[in-house]
């Protein structure tokens, strides 16, 4: 029986990810979550409430209510029975608050991975999934993308955050033999995100009548790889199965390994904003009403395009498992008959 401990399962993402271990595995689930942040604890509910065997999902789900700002107690860390797979999840993860407060964000997001792997290291499971951003990249000229090793430029304190969580995940990688593996994905959308990210809010607007922000200038529109959160919980199913994580190994010795795997999970093409706000009005058979907003003085710390190459993981044979197009149009009408995820949480 394989025990997943997933952290920050409250969220948008990870709410995602629980639904998607608990539909397509017989796998037990410890969910933790502070439920403070952004984390809401109506996302597991619903998904629990909902399900075809709500009795056979709920036996297999624990919730433990933790702030990861905080560590484990022992006797968290020993009722946890050994999880195979930790996926790290929990953090702050908005450009535009991390602007506006740094210094908390950044410490938190720090103080999130520093415990999750201390946690590790008393649990030692055979893979440790870090959630990771395209953002700790920084912008790409458009139509390009990022490989996975690419040089860490952050732009912002919310990217820099998340490079810090890298760096020091790799960190107990080489010193500890954590099983670490880092994933980078890209913009993700889907059912209960939360109100001030752009796809809802856009609903929200278009639903309203509002005029819709797009950054950028004439002639340069911001882009993004869209993906729904689903797909991107397929993929770390698809790696935990089929891509053991790999040890340490120093340089000058054979089969050396100087580096855990990363792998970069994103939609094939590049979507401007001005196109996805257009096709969300186009579900919604509602005008859409736009205005451009220069990012480079509404948003300090702003990239316009952002682009992950997601060649290599599929050629390791992983695909989306839902088409961006009928994911986009179930997740705008999904959010139309649920108005009360329109409002800020």
């Amino acid at each position: 029986m394989t025990r997943v401990l997933l952290t920050g399962a409250g969220g948008f993402l990870g709410s995602h990810c629980a639904e998607h271990i608990l539909a397509t595995t017989d796998w037990h689930l410890t969910a933790t979550d502070s439920f403070r942040h952004k984390g809401r604890c109506d996302r597991l509910a619903r998904i629990l409430d909902e399900a075809p065997d709500t009795a056979g999902w709920r036996s297999r789900v624990r919730v433990i209510t933790h702030d990861l700002a905080a560590p484990f107690t022992a006797a968290q860390a020993s009722s946890m029975r050994s999880p195979d797979l930790v996926i790290a999840m929990a953090s702050e993860s908005h450009v535009d608050r991390s602007l506006a407060d740094p210094v908390p964000f950044a410490q938190n997001n720090t103080a999130v991975i520093l415990n999750t792997l201390e946690l590790c290291r008393q649990l030692s499971p055979s893979m440790v999934l870090v959630m990771s951003t395209d953002e700790v990249y920084g912008p790409v000229a458009p139509g390009q993308a990022h490989r996975e090793w690419a040089p860490i430029l952050p732009s912002n304190p919310y990217a820099a955050s998340k490079a810090a969580q890298e760096a020091l995940a790799i960190s107990y990688w080489r010193a500890y033999g954590l099983p670490v593996v880092i994933v980078n994905c890209m913009n993700l959308f889907g059912e209960m995100q939360d109100a001030e990210k752009f796809v809802p809010m856009t609903i929200g607007k278009v639903s309203r009548g509002q005029t819709v922000s797009i950054y950028g200038v004439p002639g340069d529109i911001g882009s993004r790889h869209y993906l729904h959160a689903r797909n991107l919980a397929g993929a770390l199913t698809f790696i935990y199965t089929r891509l053991p994580a790999r040890y340490y190994a120093p340089p000058g010795r054979d089969g050396e390994i100087p580096r855990p795997d990363r792998y970069n999970i994103a939609g094939a093409q590049a979507t401007s904003n001005l196109d996805m706000a257009q096709l969300i009005a186009a579900v919604t058979g509602r005008e859409l009403r736009w205005e451009l907003s220069d990012f480079h003085s509404a948003r300090p710390g702003h990239d316009p395009h952002y682009g992950l190459d997601p060649a290599k993981l599929t050629a390791l044979g992983w695909t989306p498992p839902v088409g961006f197009a009928a994911s986009l149009e179930k997740t705008v009408r999904w959010t139309l008959k649920h108005p009360e995820w329109l409002s800020p949480g």
